[in-house]
């Protein structure tokens, strides 16, 4: 049987990036790609502001960890680099000193740290437990007062639970 994860990744210091379509559609593009390239299955996923969480399993012989480390290596530069790039992005100083600070004492990092180290995996053992954090994904941009309908948000699977067509293709969880 292939193991399910539950998994959440932060931005460092909890900054609200992904508030930008721009910085938004690298996640997308990303995961997109993980799913193509290195047989990633999504079976939910939401992108709030500061975070990411996903139900996910691998339908390759890749490991989760090392899909979703190649993910966070590839976001993080691509991140940087769009707000570096990006004009109207009035944050830029502060966004990228935040992510210089955060980087400063890990020698791992070059420039700046993007992502918090961990992906908080989170194996999903039982059905009860699988249903449980798949409300809770499509549940955070409610709960957070972003929309009132969870297939409301874009940036979700929760769309795609209630029969539309998401931004992601996904492997349901029945």
């Amino acid at each position: 049987m292939t193991e399910i994860y539950f998994i959440t990744d932060t931005v460092v210091d909890w900054v609200d990036v992904f508030t930008r379509p721009i910085y938004k559609q690298i996640i997308v593009d990303s995961l997109k790609f993980c799913q193509q390239e290195k047989g990633l299955s999504i079976h939910a996923w939401v992108l709030m502001s500061n975070h990411f969480h996903a139900i996910v399993s691998s339908k390759s012989s890749n490991k989760i960890s090392d899909i979703l480390r190649d993910f966070k290596k590839f976001t993080s530069k691509e991140i940087v680099k769009a707000i570096l790039e990006y004009p109207q992005e009035s944050r830029k100083k502060w966004l990228l000193n935040r992510f210089e600070y955060a980087g400063r004492d890990d020698n791992k990092i070059t420039n700046y740290k993007f992502w918090q180290d961990g992906n908080d995996a989170q194996l999903l053992f039982s059905d009860k437990f699988i249903m449980q954090k798949l409300n809770y994904i499509h549940q955070n941009p409610v709960r957070a007062q972003i929309v009132s309908k969870a297939e409301d948000y874009l940036y979700s699977s929760a769309m795609n639970y209630a029969g539309a067509k998401g931004l992601i293709d996904i492997e349901f969880y029945e």
